[in-house]
């Protein structure tokens, strides 16, 4: 097989099958617009069976004229082709449960009719004009003999692709590799690897199903899908780089902004330790970490940050060193002498000792305190009101002093939270930023517990962090902006 791998991603329809998300045709639209970006094969745009809104989200998407083949999820039901078609899709991900548990309990027919099913839907998909990738639903768990058998009946039908699919995660490496190894020496069309992560290893069984003889891999972003979810996209593309050398034409640079693209429109948020796109992927915090890092990165870094769009991060805490510290310092443009480096230094070790994570605000307070330096603050709030109710829309407004101007805003949000910091956004539209994270943690329990919630904003090239605490979370919501904005707008 051609080291070259075709990618066929599954987030709009696998990924959508994820618990709480359902996406809008326009959202849909925008996340199949950054797949083609990013360089992906085959779209699975969703289920044309599904719903009349599903097929408005698919035939939206087929129209945009897009570089990668759209297809459609499709049982091997002429109702599921007809729906495909009227979506105006180039192939079909045809679904044929093939174990004997899926074609007994789940269909209620034996291994023959299966077969004159399977051959029919393919003839159907064939005669108008769509590209057929037959995929052996349960395919993990159907005995080879059979699984060959359906390989064969489906080549004659003229099938273009053939995906075997691990639907319920069972997998192992070594299961994989036996399967693909055995059908690669009797297939004439290329092999596609679909798998579940229920075991947590549906990277490691696509890798080793393309070293076995599987040209395609079915990926969702972010890992998304049912239950477990599916085979990363992220993580299957750079291993398979990264260790074997195969490509797969995928722009690796716009992984992370497809990342967040993605869990942005879905709501699913990103693990901070999940490989390649997480938050700490390229962060650290060791001292001894740092100092290999500053002296060469790769010794503490196998992937370049910028080969997946990602940026290197050094966080403050109890594990950091002086270097660090020294690094983050100059990154926010605050000189010191050596003496008052220990000072800093020494105070940082002790709120991370204290549990605390220390912000680049609290860096920037830290600062002051050592060196004596007295900043007033650019943004002060004056006045907060925030209401909400079953009967009544969330509601916010605030009364702020920013440079000794005054300013009175409102806003309405999907919650008090939402509405306040909207409001304050509204005020300090001369302040161009982005909240790209928002983050809230319970400190104690019972109803009067205390929240620290912590915001990372971002303005131009430049990135702080802040936190606020308090037992009202609208407060510490805003204190938190508030403190982050003020980072943001200071001069020393």
């Amino acid at each position: 097989m051609s080291k070259k791998i075709m990618v066929h991603d599954t987030t709009l329809r696998d990924g959508e099958q994820t618990p709480g998300v359902s996406l809008l045709p326009e959202e849909k639209l925008m996340i199949a617009k950054a797949l083609d970006d990013v360089g992906v094969d085959v779209i699975e745009a969703g289920a044309a069976i599904t719903s009349p809104g599903e097929q408005e989200s698919i035939k939206k998407i087929s129209g945009e004229n897009l570089r990668a083949n759209i297809s459609s999820f499709a049982r091997i039901v002429k109702d599921d082709i007809d729906k495909a078609l009227w979506c105006g899709v180039d192939s079909v991900f045809l679904v044929a449960p093939t174990s004997d548990l899926h074609i007994k309990y789940k269909l209620g027919i034996d291994r023959n009719e299966l077969l004159k099913r399977m051959a029919d839907a393919i003839d159907y998909s064939k005669e108008h004009g769509l590209i057929v990738d037959l995929c052996a639903e349960d395919g993990s768990r159907t005995d080879i003999e059979f699984l060959e058998k359906v390989l064969k009946k489906a080549t004659e039908c003229k099938i273009d692709r053939f995906t075997i699919a691990d639907t319920v995660g069972i997998m192992t490496p070594d299961k994989i590799s036996e399967i693909f190894l055995h059908l690669a020496q009797k297939a004439k069309v290329p092999l596609g690897i679909h798998c579940h992560d229920d075991l947590g290893l549906a990277t490691a069984n696509t890798i080793c199903a393309v070293k076995s003889g599987a040209a395609i891999i079915d990926v969702a972003v972010n890992g998304l899908g049912e239950r477990a979810g599916n085979t990363a996209l992220e993580e299957a593309v750079m291993a398979l780089k990264l260790g074997y050398g195969y490509e797969t034409g995928i722009k690796t640079e716009k992984i992370l902004a497809l990342s967040e693209l993605v869990e942005k429109i879905c709501g699913i948020p990103v693990p901070p330790n999940k490989a390649i796109v997480g938050e700490n992927a390229f962060t650290h915090e060791a001292g001894i970490h740092v100092d290999g890092i500053l002296k060469k990165a790769e010794t503490y870094e196998a992937i370049k940050p910028e080969l997946v769009g990602a940026k290197r991060m050094f966080v403050l805490g109890k594990h950091v060193g002086a270097k660090s510290v020294k690094k983050m310092l100059e990154d926010q443009k605050i000189s010191v002498t050596d003496e008052q480096l220990k000072e800093i230094f020494s105070q940082i070790k002790y709120m991370g000792d204290k549990g605390k994570r220390v912000t680049s605000s609290d860096l920037e307070a830290i600062a002051d305190s050592v060196q004596g330096i007295k900043r007033e603050k650019c943004l002060k709030v004056q006045e907060l009101v925030a209401v909400a109710g079953n009967t009544i829309t969330p509601t916010a407004s605030v009364k702020l002093s920013l440079n000794g101007r005054e300013i009175v805003e409102s806003a309405v949000g999907t919650g008090p939270v939402d509405a306040a910091l909207k409001a304050i956004k509204h005020a300090t539209k001369d302040v161009p930023f982005e909240l790209v994270e928002y983050h809230v943690d319970s400190i104690s329990g019972g109803t009067d517990a205390l929240v620290k919630v912590m915001v990372k904003l971002k303005s131009k090239d430049r990135v702080v962090t802040a936190q606020g605490t308090g037992s009202d979370i609208v407060l510490a919501s805003v204190d938190a902006l508030v403190s982050g904005l003020n980072s943001l707008m200071a001069k020393r």
